[in-house]
């Protein structure tokens, strides 16, 4: 599998990436060890790649809670504000 993920180079030499990327990667592995799981394709313990599974999703949820709570307020008259009364 090949997949172009946009890196920001950032001083100190640290690399970020988009936190959509990295959500998406957890979901994706998190349905594939449940694909597994359901076709009966591994030797894990059901219970606990399930465990596993809903851990990597719960967590990807909350990347994405904590991202949207950065996002600016579209068309506030504060440029993305909240607006004033």
């Amino acid at each position: 599998m090949n997949a172009y993920v946009p890196l920001v180079s950032v001083a100190g030499g640290g690399l970020l990436i988009p936190a959509d990327e990295v959500t998406a990667l957890l979901r994706r592995l998190a349905g594939g060890w449940l694909e597994s799981v359901y076709d009966g394709g591994t030797d894990l313990d059901p219970g606990t790649t399930l465990g596993l599974a809903d851990a990597l999703v719960e967590l990807a949820d909350q990347i994405d809670v904590e991202c949207i709570g950065f996002m600016p307020l579209a068309d506030g008259p504060n440029g993305g504000d909240a607006p004033t009364r």
